[in-house]
């Protein structure tokens, strides 16, 4: 009896150690996030009332004043194929996160069944099942049936916390298809944004393309005239023939990017191809939004980018924890509760039919852990992938903001110093008719002051829809257009 009761010690101890053995398991790589650390206390010299504001924070509806698109904004919102996709992948990540969480519990199932078996004469089982009665004078039927229902439970108790870190991993991820959804709108009400102002410029091109072409019939009629008169050559009719043909080709390329760009919003929309509200008129008096910048460290809070790389982060640290928690034992327990019986009227007949059991296991891995090893050095390797990731997300963001500030700068004086040119243009057209008219200048004078002035108009208008994108894009970049 000692002996017995020594060996069985001797066992359990060889087996415990066995398992702890098991369980040791390799570090994490310990990552440290240099980049946030070292984020520029400002961008640049800024005025001190600039310090604590930050337009980022402005709801776009405040921010976009133009009635015509806000309406387009708010079509996007609702109808676009990319936002709705991206819905869609919080309502996965939702589902992962109850999925997660149904782990912790217990997992409990009714259970009916039946089946017939027979155990051969000659067998323990037979030969029991031969000599035993159920009743006085009532034998063990032959072939035996077995019928059963109750209850089946499994849980896996959750001692090192696995199963909930596994849980944090799934709200965490669930919190970046939060933030990819709202840098999904944010880049939305910026290309929406965009296009609008193009589609402006472009109707405005036209409108300038459509006012030199009546310049250049006038400036043909003219060189008509003068050559019955003598004072001109047939040289000058066909270059102004030319110039006006080009003038009209030019007319239909413009239409033709106009309907693109309209039809690029009409994308979008979520809608098919339909004219584009909007007033053109306005576009060239139209003043762009102060943007104040505030400072970089608004930006972790601002950009959705930002936050859904650091959820991304902490979803690859926690996936690391769990990944490691593997190498641990998991215990778990099992427990049936029903009736069972060889023929269906005896399942009423209790405490008889009553069957129950309950057991608990202890297992870890003990040999051959390349599966559990791979699995971790995988987790490990994505979350160093998650920081140099977030890592890029606020050096970029950070890049942005500091070039879109020079921009800014930078393409209101352009747009100044392009007005001016197309001023003193318009100008020496006048003067270039005027002389010429009088036979005072040749047609090349004529041509070249028209052409000149028509490419400064042109990309003054340029100018202007660059000077209001890039507000766009600096409200955007400093974590505008999803609130």
């Amino acid at each position: 009896m000692m002996e017995n009761l020594k060996t069985k010690r001797i066992i359990t101890a060889i087996a415990l150690s066995l398992v702890l053995a098991g369980c040791k398991a390799p570090m994490a790589t310990v990552i440290k996030d240099e980049v946030k650390e070292n984020l520029p206390q400002n961008f640049n010299q800024q005025e001190q009332q600039e310090a604590d504001t930050n337009s980022g924070t402005t709801p776009w509806r405040q921010f976009f004043t133009d009635p015509d698109l806000v309406n387009l904004i708010e079509t996007a919102l609702k109808n676009n194929q990319e936002l709705l996709i991206t819905l869609q992948e919080i309502e996965i990540a939702k589902s992962g996160v109850l999925y997660k969480n149904g782990k912790l519990n217990p997992a409990v199932a009714a259970k009916l069944g039946a089946g017939v078996s027979k155990a051969g004469r000659y067998t323990s089982e037979g030969a029991g099942d031969a000599t035993t009665e159920i009743e006085p004078g009532k034998e063990m039927p032959d072939p035996l049936g077995n019928f059963e229902g109750g209850l089946v439970a499994d849980w896996e108790i959750d001692i090192w916390k696995k199963l909930r870190t596994e849980k944090e991993s799934a709200i965490a991820h669930y919190l970046s298809t939060v933030e990819g959804k709202n840098f999904v709108l944010s880049n939305l009400v910026e290309e929406v944004a965009h296009n609008y102002y193009e589609l402006l410029a472009l109707d405005n091109q036209l409108d300038i393309i459509q006012q030199y072409i009546r310049l250049q019939e006038r400036a043909l009629e003219i060189s008509r005239i003068q050559k019955q008169a003598a004072a001109a050559t047939e040289l000058a009719v066909k270059k102004f023939e030319a110039e006006l043909a080009k003038s009209k080709a030019s007319e239909y390329t413009l239409r033709q990017q106009i309907t693109e760009k309209e039809n690029q919003i009409n994308a979008l929309l979520g809608r098919y191809p339909q004219p584009v509200v909007r007033r053109k008129e306005s576009f060239m008096s139209t003043v762009p939004q102060v943007v104040y910048t505030g400072i970089p460290s608004q930006l972790l809070a601002n950009r959705p980018d930002i936050k859904q790389a650091e959820f991304e982060l902490k979803t690859a640290k926690l996936d690391v924890e769990a990944a490691r928690k593997e190498f641990y034992p998991s215990l778990e327990i099992s427990a049936v509760l029903g009736l069972e019986a060889f023929k269906p009227s005896y399942l009423v007949k209790m405490p008889e039919s009553v069957a129950y059991s309950l057991a608990g296991e202890l297992a870890g891995p003990l040999i051959n852990k390349s599966a559990i090893k791979a699995n971790f050095q995988t987790a490990d390797a994505r979350q160093i992938q998650a920081l140099y990731e977030y890592d890029k997300t606020i050096l970029n963001a950070y890049l942005d903001v500091a070039n879109l500030m020079s921009k800014v700068k930078n393409i209101d004086q352009y747009y100044q110093l392009k007005s001016q040119e197309s001023q003193a243009l318009e100008q020496s057209i006048d003067i270039a008719n005027q002389l010429f008219r009088n036979s005072r200048a040749d047609y090349l004078e004529v041509l070249l002051n028209q052409r000149d002035a028509l490419d400064a108009k042109m990309e003054l208008i340029e100018a202007k829809e660059k000077q209001l994108s890039t507000v766009v894009d600096i409200y955007k970049s400093l974590g505008g257009g999803w609130k």
